[in-house]
């Protein structure tokens, strides 16, 4: 079966569809020889170069796309190498069946939760695109004194040194002594964005986890530190939201869908975790969980 090639080489990865569209009209894309234009097709025995590079044909061709949910703890990074020799999180992943897991986003070293990981570069780029304005959706400790007044502040959008930004949503979600929980909202992803917010209000954050991206919650039997594939309806979901068809992997056994990981001896709250689910994702309001 014949494809578009733009659509080709977004979902191996190499781009998103609009800049390969950019790159053909460039004459930068070819076919067996010839240089393609918009609207080309090609197949399994094509040959397909870009700046004259040839193309690999399992990248181009693999079937089906996987996604995995991955409940990242703090201490890793998610860069596949560290020149500081810090774990990764592609160190706790499995290998894929064909092509490399693209990470949908990143969370910095101090923040743990969700992250969505795929082999499909054109579902991570429509995932992260801001145009499609994907919800991430964390849970907060804050640190100090949080005034009604703030709140609508943070909503209404703070200007920051790289621009004007705001939390789309926020939402209380308890909390006892100098230490509340807030579930926020937002839809960029910025270097640091939910810390940097409240930090503009002077107040601190002590624990910040993604909970959301997108229409996909992390599942409470997704513990830290652990994996899970992507499958059935909530794969559809997510394919959905940006427009796209689903290509579903064979359904994995248990022993493929959890994988469980040596202790990180640079963890230091963990112990803690299972209280921070309990209480602060199980107050999520239904507005935030509906969004």
């Amino acid at each position: 079966m014949s494809e578009r090639i733009q659509k080709i080489l977004a979902r191996a990865g190499y781009g998103s569809r609009r800049q390969i569209e950019t790159w053909i009209k460039e004459g930068k894309v070819t076919r067996n020889g010839e240089v393609s234009n918009l609207g080309d097709q090609a197949e399994i025995g094509d040959t397909l170069r870009l700046d004259g590079k040839p193309l690999s044909p399992k990248r181009l061709w693999q079937q089906p796309q996987q996604v995995l949910l991955y409940n990242k703890p703090v201490g890793e990074v998610c860069t596949r190498k560290d020149p500081e020799g810090r774990r990764t999180i592609f160190q706790a992943l499995p290998t894929p069946e064909q092509g490399r897991w693209v990470s949908v986003g990143r969370l910095d070293i101090n923040t743990s939760g969700l992250i969505i990981l795929t082999t499909d570069g054109e579902l991570a780029n429509k995932l992260m695109h801001p145009s499609n304005e994907m919800d991430r959706e964390y849970a907060v400790r804050v640190l100090g004194e949080v005034t009604t007044d703030m709140m609508q502040t943070l909503r209404d959008g703070v200007e920051l040194e790289d621009g004007k930004a705001k939390f789309a949503d926020i939402q209380e979600a308890g909390g006892e002594g100098a230490n509340h929980w807030y579930h926020v909202v937002i839809q960029e992803g910025r270097n640091r964005e939910v810390r940097r917010l409240w930090e503009s209000q002077g107040v601190q954050v002590s624990r910040l986890m993604r909970v959301r991206y997108g229409p996909i919650i992390i599942p409470n039997q997704l513990k830290m530190g652990k994996w899970m594939m992507l499958q059935g309806k909530d794969l559809d979901a997510l394919y959905e939201a940006v427009g796209l068809q689903t290509q579903q992997a064979p359904k994995a056994g248990r022993a493929q869908r959890e994988k469980k990981l040596r202790p990180l001896k640079t963890e230091t709250v963990k112990p803690r975790q299972k209280n921070v689910s309990s209480d602060a994702s199980s107050k999520r309001s239904p507005r935030l969980r509906g969004r």
